[in-house]
């Protein structure tokens, strides 16, 4: 112990507290591994050409109207959520006053919206997009609540982005005699892309793992829509009555690992766009 301290200069709290560090991510690595190949190890041999079959039946199983609906939901949620998320943010950071009334409101909303478990969200969409608009069970009904969901979410995220980028960029950009909005979208904005995908990409993440908000408002008809109000299900309400009859865990399992795969598969692309837009604004 006193010759690590002399080599590094450590006291020993530093070093327990290093040790504690290293034991944490190893534990976190650790879980992360096992989660990924026991699901693999499950799910793996039971993805065959059976559950690949364009329409469901009750022999065959199938994930892919799931896995359309599923892409779907994220596509109409993200696009109802993002800008007004985005927007929302702008005028918080930009226009807003740091101690307006406005900005306390909709802070302590957001994050009063961000911890509602999300059995709530499915009933509140229950009683309002499905009863009361008239919605029913329906693709639109499932995107209009869960969009509220992952609103809060984007709100926060885009926020932060937006302050992190440096001030001198606004300052170089009035100097140079752009104006306000200009500044904000040719300038903040760009910079600031990287924190807004991370938070469109754990919205995704939320979307795509769903289940109890889904299972309220756009039903559990395993069909490809017809419309924005046909009922459909996802992949993650694909795998819960599967998991919840009791008889078909194998193809659980199945849907799990697709599931498995299309949140990696978004994380990367997600992270290669960002990793090219920041490249861009370089090199710009």
């Amino acid at each position: 112990m006193v010759s690590f301290y002399k080599k590094y200069g450590c006291k020993p709290c530093s070093i327990l507290l290093m040790v504690a560090v290293w034991l944490a991510s190893c534990l976190t690595i650790l879980s992360l591994s096992f989660l990924l190949v026991y699901v693999l190890a499950q799910g793996l041999p039971y993805i065959d050409t059976n559950i690949l079959d364009i329409k469901y039946t009750t022999q065959n199983l199938s994930l892919i109207p799931a896995l359309v609906n599923t892409i779907l939901m994220v596509v109409l949620a993200l696009g109802l959520a993002t800008p007004l998320g985005i927007f929302a943010a702008i005028y918080l950071v930009e226009y807003a006053k740091n101690r307006n009334m406005i900005v306390n409101v909709v802070g302590v909303t957001a994050d009063t919206l961000a911890g509602i478990p999300s059995i709530i969200y499915g009933l509140f969409g229950m009683l309002f997009f499905v009863s009361f608009l008239k919605m029913g069970f329906s693709l639109l009904a499932g995107s209009c609540t869960v969009g509220i969901m992952i609103l809060p979410l984007i709100i926060r995220t885009t926020e932060e982005a937006l302050r992190s980028v440096p001030i001198s960029y606004r300052e170089g950009s009035y100097g140079l005699g752009a104006g306000k909005l200009r500044t904000i979208f040719v300038v903040v904005l760009p910079a600031a892309v990287p924190g807004i995908l991370a938070g469109i990409i754990l919205s995704i993440g939320r979307i795509v793992g769903e289940s109890a908000a889904l299972l309220y408002t756009a039903g559990t008809v395993a069909a490809l829509p017809e419309n924005i109000f046909s009922s459909v299900r996802t992949l993650a309400v694909h795998m819960y009555v599967l998991a919840s009859e009791g008889l078909h865990m194998e193809q659980a399992a199945a849907t799990a690992v697709v599931l498995l795969v299309i949140v990696l598969f978004i994380n990367q692309a997600a992270i290669r766009l960002a990793g090219k837009l920041m490249k861009g604004n370089q090199n710009g």
